[in-house]
C-alpha cells in the first residue's frame, strides 16, 4: 500500500519532540508496517508497549510487524497476549485465559522481548477455533480396497518417511500435497486417517467451522495459525475437509474476504514464510471442478488421486466389518456384496444399519431377541439406491467440458467402463 512519505516525516518529528507519546509511535507503526517497513514498525510498537503494555492497537500492529517479518512465533506471542485484553489493561478475554483465584498479575515489561510470560493468575487455553491434533489407530490395511490409491499414497508419503537412505538419496522431501476427490460417501476421509496412522503421525482435521469467521482477517489468522500448529507437530498430517468450500475459484467469488483465505491458503501451502517439511497436506473434495486451479499448481496439492466406489472384494470387507459385533445368522456377505454394485461405503454402512432396525422391530414386535438376517439385509439393500449415481451423472459433463490437461481422464475410463453415462 502506498504511503505518504511526508506523513511518516511528519510523525518522526512529532516523536523526536514528545518520544514518550505511545499513540504517536502506534500511529507510525501501523502506517510503516502498510508502508512494508516491518522492522521499523516493530520498533516503534514496542516502545510503545514499553509505555503501556496493554495497549491494544501496539500489540496488534507489533503482531502483524512480526508476521511481516517472518517471526511468526513472536506474533502468536503478540496475538496470545493481545487476546489477554480487551479495552483496557483490567479487561479479561474469557477465550484466552481463565482466571484463578490468584486474580489478575501485570504482565512483565520485558514481555515484547522475551518468551510469552502467562501474566499470574491466568491459565493458558488452546487457542480458539484451532483444530485438536489427533493419533488414528488406523492404518491402511483397514482399508478395504481402493489397492491404486493405496499405492499412491505409499509412493508420495510413506515410502520415503520409511526409507531416509532412499529420500536422501534421490532428494525426496518430506512434504508434498495430495488431493482425493470423488463421490461422497466412498472413505476420502478415513484414507487420511489411515496415512496418518500408518505415519504414526499426528493429524489434523481442518473444516469450514475451524476457518471461516465473521470478522474481516480473522479467517486468514485462524488458517496461518493451523499451519502453525500442523508445523510444530510434524512429522503430520493436515487434513483440508471440503477444499472446494475453503479454496473456491476466486473467478467465481464477488467478494474479497473469500480470495483472501484463497490467497492465503496457497501462501501456506508454498511455505515462503515458514518451512512445511513433515507437513503432508491431504485434501478431499467432492467437487474439484470448483477447486482454484492456483492450488493444484506444482508444488501445492499437485497429486490428485480419484477415490471410486468400492468394488466387489472391497464391499465385502466393509460388510463384515459393519456387521462385526452384531449378532447375525445365515449371512452371505459375498452375494451381498455382488448385489450393491455402485454402493458407497456409507451406502453399505446405512444397509447394514436400516436391517439391524428390522431385527429390533421384530424382536419388539415378538418378545425375543432376534439376529439379522440374509432376508433383512436384502431387503435393507433393494430399499437402498446408490448414492454415487447422481454424482456420476454431474462429474460427467465437467469431466468432458473441463478436462484441462488431461485431469479427469481416470474418472472419464471409469464411467466409460461402467457404463454410467
Amino acid at each position: 500500500m502506498s504511503v505518504d512519505a511526508s506523513v511518516i516525516a511528519a510523525l518522526e518529528t512529532a516523536i523526536a519532540v514528545e518520544p514518550g507519546n505511545p499513540a504517536l509511535r502506534v500511529h507510525l507503526a501501523s502506517l510503516l508496517v502498510m508502508a512494508g517497513d516491518p522492522g521499523r514498525a516493530l520498533e516503534h510498537a514496542q516502545a510503545a508497549l514499553s509505555a503501556e503494555p496493554d495497549h491494544a492497537e501496539a500489540l496488534a500492529t507489533a503482531r502483524d510487524a512480526s508476521r511481516a517479518l517472518g517471526d511468526h512465533d513472536k506474533a502468536e506471542r503478540y496475538a496470545r497476549l493481545l487476546g489477554g485484553f480487551a479495552d483496557t489493561a483490567a479487561a479479561f478475554d474469557a477465550d484466552r485465559w481463565v482466571e484463578t483465584d490468584a486474580g489478575i498479575g501485570p504482565v512483565d515489561e520485558d514481555e515484547t522481548q522475551g518468551p510469552l510470560v502467562i501474566p499470574e493468575g491466568f491459565t493458558e487455553l488452546d487457542p480458539e477455533g484451532l483444530p485438536a491434533p489427533d493419533r488414528p489407530r488406523v492404518t491402511l490395511d483397514d482399508v478395504g480396497g481402493l489397492e491404486q490409491v493405496k499405492a499412491r499414497l505409499d509412493a508420495a508419503f510413506l515410502a520415503p518417511l520409511r526409507n531416509p537412505e532412499l529420500r536422501a538419496y534421490y532428494g525426496k522431501s518430506l512434504r508434498g500435497g495430495l488431493l482425493l476427490y470423488g463421490p461422497p460417501g466412498c472413505g476420502k476421509t478415513f484414507l487420511a486417517r489411515a496415512v496418518a496412522g500408518e505415519l504414526g503421525a499426528s493429524f489434523f482435521a481442518l473444516g469450514l467451522n475451524d476457518v471461516l469467521d465473521m470478522w474481516l482477517g480473522e479467517s486468514e489468522r485462524r488458517l496461518h495459525d493451523a499451519f502453525a500448529s500442523a508445523r510444530r507437530a510434524a512429522p503430520c498430517v493436515l487434513f483440508l475437509d471440503e477444499l472446494d468450500a475453503l479454496g473456491q475459484k476466486r473467478s467465481q467469488m464477488r467478494h474479497s474476504a473469500g480470495r483472501n483465505v484463497v490467497n492465503q491458503l496457497l501462501a501456506e501451502l508454498d511455505g515462503a514464510q515458514a518451512d512445511n517439511e513433515g507437513v503432508f497436506v491431504l485434501a478431499a473434495t467432492n467437487h474439484p471442478w470448483d477447486v482454484d486451479t492456483a492450488l493444484r499448481r506444482p508444488g501445492r496439492l499437485d497429486r490428485t488421486v480419484l477415490v471410486l466406489p468400492p468394488d466387489l472384494p472391497a464391499r465385502e470387507t466393509i460388510f463384515r466389518k459393519a456387521l462385526a459385533g452384531r449378532p447375525i445368522r445365515g449371512v452371505d456377505t459375498v452375494k451381498l456384496a455382488r448385489r450393491t454394485d455402485g454402493c458407497s461405503g456409507a451406502d453399505i454402512v446405512h444397509i447394514v444399519e436400516s436391517a439391524s432396525e428390522l431385527a429390533l422391530q421384530e424382536s419388539v414386535r415378538t418378545g425375543a431377541m432376534h439376529p439379522i438376517t440374509q432376508g433383512q439385509l436384502d431387503q435393507a439393500a433393494s430399499e437402498t439406491a446408490p448414492s454415487t449415481r447422481a454424482w456420476f451423472g454431474i462429474a460427467h459433463n465437467y469431466a468432458v467440458y473441463a478436462n484441462e490437461g488431461g485431469q479427469f481422464d481416470d474418472l472419464l475410463a471409469y464411467i466409460r467402463t461402467h457404463k454410467l453415462l
